[in-house]
């Protein structure tokens, strides 16, 4: 008995907390049903009993489990042939089968047929709970294995969102740093606004990372990329049947992002009846897939994200007001690159030696008369767009001249002005270069490495820049 204790508690500490997990034991001795429900109960979300495949029926079509425990002989349909059933119907719950009476082709079938555990009776609460875990073990990979394909799926589409944080250290982002340090151990939902290309999905994974639950999933989904009459079945997930197509059960990004991080980018796109299914979520902690009568319990932290300042949105009757405050709990305004131009070396060297590997090209020298002059423009893409010219700069070798960022008369007005006066003559170039380059080094200290590395140059060239000033 000790033995077995000891292996109970060891089962216990080594599996991840079962608080969300829905389990449906199927046998017709109550005995045996009675004991696996007190076994799990305590241990996960909800059990659910019936004695019957057929008394199982109802409740597997109106809710998603993830563990099925089903006994092999039962009165009516057969475990295994249920199993098979569920199978082809793309019910894709983890199953443990019991026996009393097994013997290898019995076994053999029972795999065959998708168990992924097998079970003789009778057998100990170590070995139930050992196996309950391998079970949720499994699906925990398995959910972790798809946000981790449809996010291999979606980069290739896209470019490159850096995963190491922020980058820079102007007042703006300094500010930002402190505002996340605070709030990513929080539980709460943010809603993170600023202008496209700011880097909002960088921050929400700077959240998630900083997080307690940086071990679990961060799902990121662009609510503005999916069909409007697809999106409850997306977030939520819909049963077998729900609508036409429907032809089996699917979970939605909500229930594969339990215990982790869900972002919702594009917000404000959301249809005012899915903002109004959102909010309830956010105010239960509940969902209910499409077609489906039965509420499953999610444990998952939302940030939502937007270009649209939803204040705006709710004035105008787009967005609604109740679910606008209640993403509204904590709140990120992401700084425009043209308030952070200060950051421009740093993140260019950034992006340089992000992609250069990825292009198999050798980093091309950005020259500080080519920063000042990025420094004078209005980056209306903001740091996608930074990021967009130093790709094309690897490609081509160096860096455009002809490009509004990169050419003096880039834009109008007083910067416009400051920009063209880079392009009044060779003194006036060299002046703002040398004026430019003493300023950062100032700014390091006399710190040769750093001022380089901030200027996007080498110190070789750095040092003979100085050189020729005497210095």
């Amino acid at each position: 008995m000790q033995q077995e204790n000891t292996l109970v508690a060891a089962a216990e500490n080594a599996a991840k907390p079962w608080g969300s997990y829905s389990v449906l034991v199927v046998d017709d001795e109550p005995g045996m049903v009675n004991f696996i429900r007190r076994a799990l109960e305590v241990r996960c979300g909800s059990v659910h009993t019936a004695g019957s495949v057929e008394d199982a029926e109802p409740l597997v079509a109106q809710q998603r489990f993830d563990l099925i425990v089903l006994d092999i002989s039962l009165p009516g349909m057969s475990g295994v042939n249920w199993l098979k059933q569920l199978r082809e119907r793309g019910v894709n719950s983890e199953v443990i089968l019991m026996t009393a009476f097994a013997d290898v082709e019995t076994a053999i079938d029972a795999l065959r047929a998708g168990a992924s555990d097998f079970l003789l009776k009778p057998f100990s609460l170590a070995q139930l709970i050992n196996s309950a875990r391998r079970a949720f073990e499994r699906a925990r990979l398995e959910a972790e294995n798809w946000v981790l394909r449809r996010e291999v799926a979606s980069h290739a589409s896209r470019s490159h969102v850096s995963r190491d944080g922020l980058i820079g250290h102007s007042p703006a982002i300094a500010e930002l740093r402190t505002l996340l340090q605070r709030f990513a151990p929080m539980p709460s939902t943010v809603l993170i606004q600023g202008e496209s290309g700011t880097g909002k999905e960088v921050v929400a994974r700077a959240l998630h990372q900083q997080s307690p639950r940086a071990n679990a999933s961060f799902v990121p989904v662009n609510c503005a990329a999916i069909a409007q009459e697809l999106i409850e079945s997306e977030l939520f997930g819909h049963v077998k049947g729900a609508y036409t197509g429907a032809t089996g059960s699917r979970d939605g990004l909500f229930y594969y992002a339990r215990g982790g991080t869900l972002f919702l980018d594009e917000i404000g796109e959301l249809p005012l009846p899915i903002q109004a299914k959102l909010l309830r979520v956010l105010e239960e902690r509940r969902i209910r897939p499409v077609g489906s009568e039965q509420e499953i319990k999610v444990d998952v932290r939302v940030i939502a994200a937007t270009n649209k300042p939803l204040a705006d949105e709710v004035a105008a009757g787009r967005f609604r007001a109740d679910l606008y405050y209640r993403l509204q709990v904590l709140e990120l305004h992401l700084p425009p690159l043209r308030e952070r131009t200060e950051d421009l070396p740093e993140l260019a060297a950034h992006f340089m030696d992000l992609l250069s590997p990825a292009l198999g090209v050798q980093p091309v020298e950005v020259e500080p008369a080519i920063l000042a002059a990025m420094a004078a423009y209005d980056w209306p893409g903001n740091v996608r767009e930074l990021k967009n010219l130093v790709e094309r700069s690897l490609i081509l070798g160096y860096v455009p001249r002809d490009l509004p960022c990169t050419r003096a008369a880039g834009s109008a007005g007083p910067a416009g002005e400051a920009a063209a006066n880079l392009a009044g003559a060779d003194e006036c170039l060299a002046e703002v270069e040398n004026r430019h380059i003493r300023t950062i080094l100032a700014a390091c200290g006399g710190n040769k490495s750093e001022a380089a590395r901030r200027l996007g140059i080498s110190r070789k060239t750095l040092e003979r820049k100085c050189l020729a000033w005497g210095e």
